[in-house]
Order: C-alpha cells, then structure tokens, then sequence
C-alpha cells in the first residue's frame, strides 16, 4: 500500500526535468553536476550528465525551482524556472580564467594532491599536512586561503595547541609534538606552495561516468538552532555552490553524525553538539520535514547522541548522554525509547562512540577503554578491556567498534594501531597489531625517528606520519571478514576474523577513508571526509568505483547502506555543511 501511494503522488504531483549541458564551444560535456532546488524547500536533488552531455531527474513536485550545473574548472551556470510536465533546460559552462578559481573548487583530496612532492622532503612535508593538518575536517578549507610564511605559523601555532574538538589547550596541555617539531619547515613548505606566490599545479580526476554518472542524489537542509537567535539567510554558504569554496564548519545545527534510514522512508539521525532541543532526529526524506527528540541531560541541556545502529528487527540502537554514556532503544514505528545504563564500576559507552549488532543479537558500544556488550533479552552488560590502553605514547582511547556474525566485537584504538578483540564466548579480549605504513615510514629522516620514540600523542588526531589510524569499521554479516577504515594509512584492512590475517587494500591517491560499511554483496563502502566523495570497493574484481557528492565540504563521518526490493540507497551525514544525503543508485 506505501508503494502504490508513493506511486499515486509521483504521478499526479510530481514532474520531470530534462536538459542538456554544454561547454562555451558548444561540446556536449559528460559527467557534469545538476542541481535543482524548489522555491521554499529543504531538498536539493543532484544527478550527473551522461556521456552525450543529458541530464534527467526523477519527478519533481511542480513549482519554481534554481537549477544549476558544475564541473570543476568552470563556473557555475544557472537558471530559474518553473516545472511542468515536460519541463527542459539547457545550461552552458564558461571555462575559468584563474588558477585560484579552479583551485576554490577542489574538493580536499584534490587540494592536497596539488601540494609538491618533487623530493623526500617535500613528501615529508606533504604527510604531515595530510596527517597532522587535516585530521578532522578537509584540507579544502585551510588550503583554499593562501598565506605567507609568518601567516602559516601563526596557523600551525593555533593547531598545535587545539584539541581534537577544536578547543584550545596551551593552559592544560603541552602543544603537539609533531607540530612543533616540524613548525618551521612545515611553514616554509605551506607558503611555498600555497602563499602569496604559489602556483599550484592541480591535476583532475576523471568526471563522473557509468554507474557513478547514474546516481541520483537528494541532500536535506538542517535547520539552525533557534536557540542562537541567527537570521534566517545566516549561512550565505552551505557548500552546493563549489565557486564558493569550502565552507566553515561553524554552521550552528545539530551535529549531524551518524544516520540510518529505515523501512519507511525516514532518516533517523544522532546529535553530538550540545544544545537544548536534539538528542536524536528523524528526517522525512519526501517533505524535508526534521523531528527533534530531546532525551534530558544536566543543566537544562538535550543529551548527547554519537553513534547508531538498526538491527535486522528493525529496531535502532544509539548511544546517550544523560550525565553518564548508556544505551538508546529506539522503535522508528512507535518512536518509543528506552535507556539503558551499565552498571556502576563499569565503563560507560563514551569516546567516538560507535554501535553494531553480532550475529548472536548482541549489541556493541565503544567505551573508553575498551568495548561493552548488551543483551537486549536479558539486559546484561559485559565490559572487555584494551590491555594497551595506558602507553608511553599516549592513551589509548576507543574509536569505532563492530560485531561480527559469529557472536565476537572488535574495537578500534586508533592512537596505538591497534585492533582490540572481544571472544563473545569466553569473554576474553586480546590484539591485533596493524603494521606501519612503509613507504612513509622509509621517508622519516634519522633525527625525526630519534624524536618519534619519545614522542606521546595528545589526541588521537596527532599522529606520527607513519600511523595507519583505524578509526571506524564494519564487518560483512554474511562472511568472516572485519574491514577498517585506515584514515592515516589511506585504505582499508581486511582482516579474517577466524584466522586473524591482515591485508591492506590501499585507496587510489591515498584517500582517506572514515567509516566501513559492508553490502549483501561483500562489497566495503566507505566514506571520505575530506574528498566529498564515496568509495566502494569490489573484493572479487580487486577495483574502486568512486561516487562523487556536489557538497563541497561535506565531511561524512559516517556511512549506511540500505537495502530493499532490490533498491540500494546510501545515507552520508554532511558533519561540517549540516546536512543529510540519500544517494540512490538508478
């Protein structure tokens, strides 16, 4: 019945829109962006030109609508028209006159493959900026601005003394380390490449074509926090226009972190920025309309939400803040919750925090220092430890955490390359050890390895150059099979989980890969915060396929994939622009 009403306001409502893209010269351009968004809407709908240079959405509900087209080295080509049936628009791009346009456009993985790395100290260089600069938002927004050499350090002295939420910590901590180490080279090297008189050489990759080019993708606007009393044109720049640049993350919202969308057609969303209203959301992805839940927590505020997770009952799990981490039971079809807290003198679920469900019905929740089990049926927790949590080199604080179909959770300790392992049956944890990265680990000059040895992270967004960072993983539920997104290392570790081997595939262009989601058909999805782009790999065929968003910084923190009668849909949180994605496959 849900289908055939879906059908009903498709076909009496809604219309289509075609047209056409074409260069100056008048070359019919392939694999171009088309947007369009209604007067007075939150939903903007993107899909891509084939390769004769058409475009054509799905049916829009009739109205006054911005439509507008871009490819990396143009501008933006706009219009403004109202559809109707049968409704066309052809749009031209102009060719830019200036590096600095061209540049403004990247997405972060393009901006940092434009820094130089003509010699090993250059490389050097560029590992740190890609590692130690750019650890939680995209380097399209530092490298976008160009500063000279007392500019950079200035830049650098700020970062080095921020934590990894973004505060500053010169009072209550040393600086980092690795920052100030290199502090003067680092400078040297950023001015010269993106001062007042570098010229970066920008190489493209291919636009979007096949079934990259087939995508149809619907991004939802967030409203702003009327708590902070802002004007309602405040953000003058969400990211859809890429002439714009990449925008700053200070877009007052709720936090949008990890979001699932369920049976219904609705995307429920976790909150990880304090407020009063939003401990959780829910999305109707065919009116835009968002629904704010407020679980309360201490001193008049909504209770902090991070990670989630449906089960196969349909039923989604996420973790809360009250005053101290527990569990969320949330029923999408009721919208009752139930909490649930560990006990006293266990750790509660806190850090990245990450959720999954074991083939056992299990559920799996970070905690600092390890990772807890629940039992939904009989409401029992179990706690396994990180035996590596307090090291010379840092503490070792949990990221992302999996389940695996045989009843087993692993957890993530992203500071120390490690891979914690929960034995679901015995109840006994141990290690796997992830390898270094080699090729950076042959760069590190003989001083520097004298420095590393005594260096102590910080943070977790500190990291030696040579670090693979295992931050958020998922397992294939119909294999034995865990794979880690390797955010320092740039790939994804594919590791047995019967036999404990380890192999790395790498990511093309050392992109830097998030969180891991496995499909039904064994195939790792995952998404990358600082490229604006969405990576599956193929384990049978060994290949990528990369899906490109039209959000320029958009900085997913988390990917979902959902699967049903044979439509697969792909959910990306935007962390910076405070935004949600539905990228459909046609």
């Amino acid at each position: 019945m849900r289908l055939f009403l879906a059908l009903l306001f498709v076909s009496f409502n809604a219309h289509g829109l075609t047209g056409t893209v074409s260069s100056a010269t008048g070359e019919k351009m392939a694999g171009v962006a088309v947007s369009a968004k209604g007067q007075g809407s939150t939903i903007t709908t993107s899909v891509y030109t084939d390769k004769a240079g058409n475009y054509s959405f799905s049916p829009l509900p009739a109205g006054k609508y911005r439509v507008w087209a871009q490819a990396i080295g143009y501008g933006t080509a706009k219009a403004e028209l109202q559809v109707v049936d049968g409704s066309k628009q052809n749009l031209k791009l102009v060719a830019n006159t200036e590096a600095e346009q061209t540049f403004r456009q990247l997405p972060g993985n393009l901006a940092l493959d434009a820094l130089p790395e003509a010699n090993e100290h250059d490389k050097r260089m560029k590992q740190l900026v890609r590692n130690g600069c750019t650890s939680c938002h995209t380097a399209s927004y530092p490298l976008q601005f160009r500063f000279d050499e007392a500019g950079w350090a200035a830049i650098i002295e700020l970062m080095k003394n921020a934590n990894v939420y973004g505060s500053y910590m010169a009072k209550e901590r040393k600086p980092s380390g690795i920052l100030d180490y290199h502090h003067k080279e680092l400078a040297a090297y950023l001015a010269r490449a993106r001062g007042p008189n570098g010229t970066p050489k920008v190489r493209l990759d291919p636009r979007p074509s096949g079934e990259a080019a087939r995508v149809e993708i619907r991004e939802y606007d967030l409203p702003l926090d009327p708590d902070q009393n802002l004007p309602a044109n405040f953000v003058q720049n969400d990211g859809s226009d890429w002439s714009l640049g990449t925008p700053s993350v200070m877009i007052p919202g709720w936090g949008v972190h990890d979001s699932w969308l369920d049976d219904a057609g609705n995307v429920w969303f976790t909150c990880n920025i304090p407020n009063k209203q939003a401990s959780l959301g829910k999305l109707n992805t065919r009116t835009g309309e968002v629904k704010l839940i407020n679980i309360p927590a201490k001193g008049g505020l909504a209770a902090q939400s991070h990670g989630m997770t449906p089960t196969p009952d349909g039923i989604i799990w996420f973790n809360i803040n009250p005053g101290r981490g527990g569990l969320g039971r949330l029923d999408p079809r009721t919208e009752k919750i139930d909490v649930f807290m560990p006990p006293e003198g266990m750790s509660p679920t806190a850090g990245a925090t990450t959720l999954d469900y074991d083939g056992k019905g299990k559920i799996w929740v970070s905690a600092p220092d390890g990772v807890l089990r629940f039992d939904p049926e009989t409401q029992k927790w179990s706690d396994y430890k990180t035996a590596s949590y307090k090291l010379p080199t840092g503490t070792g604080i949990t990221y992302g955490a999996a389940g695996d179909r045989a009843g087993n959770g692993y957890w993530a300790v992203m500071i120390h390359d490690i891979i914690g392992v929960a034995d679901g049956a015995s109840g006994k944890a141990s290690e796997i050890k992830l390898s270094p990265v080699k090729t950076q680990l042959a760069l590190v000059t003989a001083e520097a390895r004298e420095f590393y040895k005594t260096y102590s992270q910080p943070d977790f967004n500190n990291p030696l150059p040579f670090s693979q960072g295992p931050r958020r993983m998922g397992t294939d539920k119909n294999a034995d099979v865990l794979w880690v997104g390797n955010s320092w290392g740039a790939n994804l570790a594919r590791i047995d989980t019967r036999t404990r081997e380890v192999t790395y595939v790498d990511l093309p262009n050392r992109m830097q890969p998030y969180h891991v989601h496995v499909d039904s058909k064994h195939r790792p999805w995952t998404n990358l915060w600082g490229a604006d782009r969405v990576m599956r790999y193929d384990p049978a065929t060994k290949s990528w396929t990369a899906f490109d968003l039209p959000t320029r910084g958009s900085e997913p923190r988390y990917i979902s994939v959902h699967e049903q009668q044979g439509q697969m849909q792909v959910v990306l949180p935007y962390f910076r622009a405070r935004k949600i994605a539905v990228m459909t496959l046609r």
